[in-house]
């Protein structure tokens, strides 16, 4: 990626501890470019007030950035209809909201199919589900290079009983793309509907929920260099209108008395109370400036860089580097001999280096790779292949004091 795409995050001038920041934590939260700061800030600045219900020109201009960020993120997923895009808080949000809306529909008997790749954010719901309502939860295993089993994953579908596929596009460990246009072949010939999380994948690469046949489709704005607090449920139009809401207030209804209330068509249908107005003109902001890079640019870049910062964290003596799917994103998780994860990110703080140690909200997956914790280095647009270069020498000053 150019330097000039890299000076337009702020951020990256910063020092750490009288170093230069090397921030390869992007898989959590990606940095902000200026004009996702900027969009926001005149927003507040110029033309702030709450939407839809205003008449006054303050709320109509307000109301017109909002809804140009749904046309946005419409063509970024090629949406074929603007009223499928739910906004909600984050990726959890949306996917808490399908296991509630369309799990209320569900019947005791009936399956949900994850897989072990899966965050916390697409277990968690669907276990609550389980305990609400009695569905069944089914966990399609992953082969030992971290990629989705297919035949066990058929195998779970065959009887005919679930319902719903809920699986991971990208893994925020391994960086596993999932091959998603086949595991909704695959679910949608049993009889099942498909949600892919895209919290991952819609940073690194273009999506397109028409050609891999997804039924809903989820995302988060600040892993996709926009802003926390808002986030993306794309779902099919007649499952949205048959599904229930998913919380109670103003602006999800049509009609309300004291004795009953009427909800609105969707996408308001969801989307009660007064929304993340400023983060939503920042997320539209967001989704300009990915577009204006090109996804194709984006995806040679991070390529380029995954396949460098594999090869030589493999150089680093006692350090394994976990998975090997046939297709990776710009994640990488590893562990060192001797050296516990926060032990490693502790000491390559101090040399100005960001990375992550943990689960990764992840605690099903890490233990099956026979693990407590991992480091995990990952990329942006911004990373470039000094910062790899950075982290190497910095991992083999570690290793000296910790092994």
């Amino acid at each position: 990626m150019t330097p000039a795409v890299r000076a337009q995050f702020p951020i990256l001038s910063e020092q750490v501890h009288g170093r230069p920041l090397v921030f390869l934590d992007s898989a959590a939260s990606a940095q902000k470019p200026e004009c996702v700061i900027e969009a926001m800030r005149d927003a507040a600045y110029h033309q702030y007030a709450n939407i839809h219900r205003g008449l006054h020109w303050m709320s109509e201009r307000t109301t017109e950035a909002y809804e140009r960020t749904r046309d946005a993120v419409a063509g970024l997923v090629n949406a074929p209809d603007r009223h499928e895009v739910v906004f909600t808080r984050n990726s959890t949000e949306a996917i808490n909201l399908v296991a509630h809306s369309l799990g209320s529909l569900m019947k005791p008997g009936q399956a949900v199919l994850i897989s072990e790749l899966e965050h916390h954010a697409n277990i968690v719901p669907w276990l609550m589900l389980r305990d609400r309502v009695g569905i069944e939860l089914r966990v399609a295993p992953m082969d030992e290079s971290g990629d989705i089993d297919l035949e066990a994953y058929e195998a779970l579908l065959d009887d005919g009983n679930v319902a719903l596929v809920s699986i991971t596009h990208m893994s925020n460990v391994l960086g596993t793309v999932t091959p998603a246009k086949k595991l909704a072949e695959i679910a949608h010939a049993h009889g099942a509907r498909i949600l892919f999380d895209g919290s991952q994948s819609v940073v690194h690469r273009k999506i397109d929920v028409q050609d891999i046949g997804a039924d809903f489709f989820t995302f988060t704005g600040h892993k996709l260099y926009g802003p926390t607090g808002i986030g993306v449920l794309w779902g099919k139009r007649e499952l949205l209108d048959a599904m229930p809401p998913f919380l109670g207030g103003g602006e999800m209804i049509q009609n309300v008395s004291f004795e009953r209330a009427t909800w609105a068509t969707v996408p308001h249908k969801f989307e009660a109370g007064t929304p993340a107005i400023l983060e939503t003109i920042g997320l539209g902001a967001a989704v300009k400036f990915v577009e204006g890079i090109g996804y194709d640019a984006i995806s040679r870049h991070e390529t380029a860089l995954t396949t460098y910062a594999e090869q030589r964290l493999g150089e680093v003596e006692g350090l394994k580097v976990l998975g090997s799917p046939q297709v990776r994103g710009g994640v990488l998780s590893f562990v060192m001999d001797g050296a516990h994860p926060h032990d490693l990110a502790t000491l390559l703080d101090q040399l100005g280096i960001a990375i992550r140690a943990g689960q990764h909200c992840a605690e099903p997956l890490v233990r099956r790779l026979g693990v407590h914790a991992t480091a995990r280095a990952s990329f942006g647009i911004y990373t470039t292949q000094d910062e790899i270069d950075v982290l190497i020498t910095g991992l083999e000053r570690a290793r000296k004091m910790l092994t």
